[in-house]
């Protein structure tokens, strides 16, 4: 595809990959919070010894703000793009309701239509130029260190295995991290943030198909692959799931059919009875694995079933029939509905039972689904530090 042609803004006086000049301000100033609220110098020297360890948390820790990336690319969307801005812009107000929602535009004019249809809630920047929507596959992925820092890291996003080129969203993770002053690292691997689910408690899982993959890590083994992952989210066991190679961009992300609800316990999105293509197949299968896992601390996995709809009003054959892809806000869970009355209805009464104290909140998304992905696709959240 052809990149957008824009000069980058301010944020490119400084080069890609240099940590923010306040990278040993911030480490420090999350060690000597910690001390502070021990309440005692033995405390704040324990602090200080502790073994530092950045760890990626679930979706359900207290948010700071959503990162959302505005379409803009004709080349991409075509006659689509309307439709597609219009759903974005739905999710933005909706999650502005709950958190704060920052925009990334591609430049000025983007800018000025994302400010138009997201309404004043949402803040829009064109600091962080950006190709495309799939904020989870490109942003960046926060850490928090267990006393009061926040750092990120990047996953090295190479358009999902190099079938797209995004120019400006290889970079980025690392435009997000200097924008709010976090010290940034790059991972040991290739990957996005949808192809990853971590529990935030050391167990993360993922699928196959889209990480131990010649056209994300070619030349590493599973091994290899998980060592890194386990590494960049700070966890201590991998829970592989096959998937599938090559019926879709992203090779299967997990992020559309198994999601952690807590530590012990995840969710994973069944077909019909009916349905045997090979997605139906991929579901099936990683409900019997994730029955019979175990996690870092040795649980028994936990899953619950929500069933998929019956039916849904569009036609396109990219189409993502998920629940599972919502995004946990601070109060509230958003997700997707279908127009299947029985089935809506039954999803939203199991995310509501999952997440307990959370409105939940279904959204008719279908230009955007119809895109091949969905809200939690859309979306990355910044923990509080």
């Amino acid at each position: 595809m052809t990149e957008p042609a824009h000069a980058r803004p301010s944020l490119g006086s400084r080069l890609f990959g240099e940590r923010p000049s306040r990278r040993g301000l911030l480490g420090a100033a999350g060690l000597g919070a910690a001390a502070l609220a021990v309440g005692s110098s033995a405390g704040a020297a324990a602090a200080q010894a502790a073994p530092q360890r950045w760890r990626v948390g679930m979706d359900d820790t207290p948010h700071r703000r959503t990162w959302m990336s505005w379409p803009a690319g004709k080349s991409i969307w075509g006659r689509r793009l309307r439709g597609v801005q219009d759903d974005i812009a739905l999710i933005a107000s909706t999650i502005a309701a709950y958190e704060p929602v920052i925009m990334c535009a591609a430049d000025d004019y983007a800018a000025a239509d994302a400010r138009a249809l997201c309404g004043r809630g949402v803040t829009v920047t064109s600091e962080i130029p950006t190709d495309d929507l799939w904020m989870r596959d490109i942003g960046a992925v926060f850490r928090q260190d267990g006393f009061g820092g926040l750092d990120a890291v990047g996953l090295n996003f190479n358009g999902w295995g190099r079938k797209q080129t995004h120019g400006n969203d290889a970079r980025v993770a690392g435009y997000v991290a200097e924008y709010e002053s976090l010290r940034f690292s790059r991972a040991d691997f290739v990957g996005e943030g949808g192809a990853i689910e971590t529990d935030g408690d050391g167990t993360v899982m993922a699928t196959e198909s889209s990480l131990v993959n010649k056209n994300r890590n070619r030349g590493m083994s599973r091994d290899e692959v998980e060592a890194a992952v386990l590494d960049a989210y700070g966890a201590d066991r991998m829970i592989w799931l096959p998937g599938i190679k090559g019926k879709d961009i992203t090779d299967d992300h997990v992020d559309v059919t198994s999601r952690f609800i807590r530590p012990g316990v995840v969710m994973v999105q069944l077909p019909p009875e009916d349905r045997t293509d090979v997605w139906a197949k991929d579901a099936r299968e990683q409900f019997a694995i994730l029955a019979g896992a175990t996690d870092a601390r040795g649980r028994r996995l936990q899953v619950i079933r929500v069933d998929g709809p019956d039916s849904v009003r569009s036609k396109d054959p990219k189409f993502v029939d998920s629940y599972l892809n919502f995004h946990v806000v601070n109060g509230a869970v958003i997700t997707a509905q279908f127009g299947d009355r029985v089935k809506d209805a039954a999803a939203r009464a199991t995310l509501a039972a999952a997440f307990p104290g959370r409105e939940v909140v279904q959204l008719d998304v279908d230009r955007l689904m119809g895109g091949g992905g969905g809200i939690h696709c859309s979306t990355m959240h910044q923990p509080l530090p």
